[in-house]
């Protein structure tokens, strides 16, 4: 439901206050006098430095910049029955004023259950206990993606009528993922970003979206919950065909508004340690095209009582309104390493409670990629079907799989992989993850540099033969988790 249909249904529900919580009030009080056209309303606002007018009329009733005066006269307004809305700009600042705060539940009471409403627009707005019950609360203020292109069109018809040379590089996906990517911006913010990212390069690309993302990342997560990543490419991630092929199946009815199936809400990835879990949600951000945000545990978490629930507060908020994104929770057991409540005085009960409602009622875009090293720690209604739509489990890589990780790795570091016995290599590290081929990789060159000659395979074995991977020094624990996951069968990645 977009903001107009709440609105108006709120309005012929016969809510006597509606509060709008938006940081552009200029567009939505064109969509409410469009809403007030509609049903044949009389419209009234006020604002403190304009007092009390009539429609768009400049000519205010007089001395009405008072709030206390405004109110006698909206008195007098509502006493005669005529259905009407008034938009009151700011106004919940003044009701700390017991005076104002009188008159205006007087009011309340003479238009409840009637054709009027008033309609208190402005960011953060909190009230009076004894009020708040009156109130209905919704958000304004951000187009809808029809409304977005035609900006998007205005902008570039704008700088085409410019001295400006503009070049218009974006394919069809393209100009719908940029319509996806403003989402949650007002106009003016959309104006804003648009404006940067043409001036920059005298181009409107695909390459722009990043600049968006980032745009929406520091507007949005100021208290640096959030930390934003590119996405990785399927092509630099070897093996995961399972989680690849889960992807793509759901990617159509991620994006689409019209798909009778729901859009997928995410996964969960259990595995052993250095096996790809963080790079699986990274590509999968690469898969679905859109960006990639970690939720940083260390700055969630906070000393001070009621501040760490309120900074998941927060953070979710604001995934709903950078949404279409991927979120990644790494190391998702460390969040709920406590949901007993016994050791943090009920903080990680709290946050789990929070984190559960959310996950499960959410409608935004939102796709979670969340990883787990000990499912011992997990609750068990986090891993409910409802929670994650699937389970995928990270295994230690075959061979063909070690063959491919080496590849990636050589290629990586600007070595030829055609000079290595990639298949000697891959049989000669049974046991190894992913992260520790890497590194013995990385060794080899640091070898072979001390002796002044060019890496070879030899070199990497002889790293390997050094190295006891935690296959064999946690092999309990390792195998413990692998036949958790073939006893629950598991999908594998």
């Amino acid at each position: 439901m977009n903001f107009e249909s709440e609105i108006s249904l709120l309005i012929k529900s016969k809510y006597s206050l509606v509060l709008v919580d938006t940081i552009d009030e200029d567009f939505v009080a064109r969509q409410l006098f469009s809403v007030a056209a509609g049903m044949g309303l009389c419209v009234y606002c006020w604002s403190l430095t304009k007092g009390l007018r009539v429609g768009k009329n400049e000519n205010s009733f007089y001395k009405t910049g008072s709030p206390a005066n405004m109110l006698k006269v909206v008195n007098d307004l509502v006493g005669d029955k005529a259905p009407a809305l008034f938009i009151f700009s700011d106004f919940h600042k003044f009701l700390q004023d017991a005076v104002v705060a009188r008159l205006f539940k007087d009011i309340l009471a003479m238009i409840n259950n009637t054709s009027t409403t008033i309609v208190i627009i402005g960011a953060d707005q909190p009230l009076p206990p004894d009020i708040e019950p009156c109130a209905a609360r919704i958000t304004g203020g951000y187009p809808d993606e029809k409304e977005i292109m035609a900006e998007i069109n205005r902008t570039v018809a704008e700088f085409r009528r410019s001295s400006l040379k503009l070049n218009i590089a974006l394919e069809p996906e393209d100009v719908r993922r940029m319509v996806k990517s403003l989402k949650g911006l007002s106009i003016q913010q959309i104006r804003n970003v648009l404006n940067t990212a043409i001036l920059k390069d005298g181009t409107l690309d695909k390459k722009d979206l990043t600049v968006v993302e980032k745009y929406k990342k520091g507007l949005f997560d100021r208290e640096g919950v959030l930390e934003y990543f590119g996405a990785e490419q399927p092509a630099n991630i070897a093996g995961f065909s399972n989680l690849k092929k889960w992807v793509c199946e759901r990617k159509t009815a991620f994006f689409a508004d019209d798909s009778p199936l729901p859009p997928p809400k995410g996964l969960l990835l259990l595995g052993v340690q250095g096996c790809g879990k963080s790079l699986a949600a990274k590509m999968i951000a690469g898969e679905l095209g859109i960006p990639l945000y970690r939720l940083d545990l260390n700055r969630l978490y906070s000393k001070y009582i009621g501040e760490t629930e309120e900074n998941l507060r927060k953070a979710l908020k604001t995934i709903e309104r950078l949404a279409p994104v991927c979120l990644w929770i790494d190391e998702i057991e460390k969040i709920f390493a406590s949901s007993s409540g016994e050791m943090d005085g009920g903080v990680s009960k709290r946050v789990l409670g929070s984190m559960l409602t959310w996950m499960q009622e959410r409608k935004d875009r939102a796709f979670i990629a969340a990883t787990s090293n000990d499912i011992n720690n997990l609750p068990p209604e986090l891993l409910r079907k409802g929670r994650f739509d699937e389970i995928f489990f990270t295994d230690l890589p075959q061979v063909l799989e070690r063959a491919e990780i080496f590849r990636i790795h050589i290629l990586k570091r600007n070595l030829a992989p055609e000079r290595f016995d990639l298949d000697l290599l891959a049989r000669g590290c049974e046991g190894f993850s992913g992260a520790e081929i890497e590194q013995a990789v990385i060794s080899a060159l640091y070898s072979a540099s001390g002796s002044n000659e060019p890496i070879s395979a030899r070199h990497i074995l002889e790293q390997l033969k050094l190295t006891r991977p935690l296959s064999v020094i946690k092999a309990e624990a390792i195998n413990y988790l692998r036949d958790w996951a073939k006893e629950r069968r598991i999908l594998p990645v």
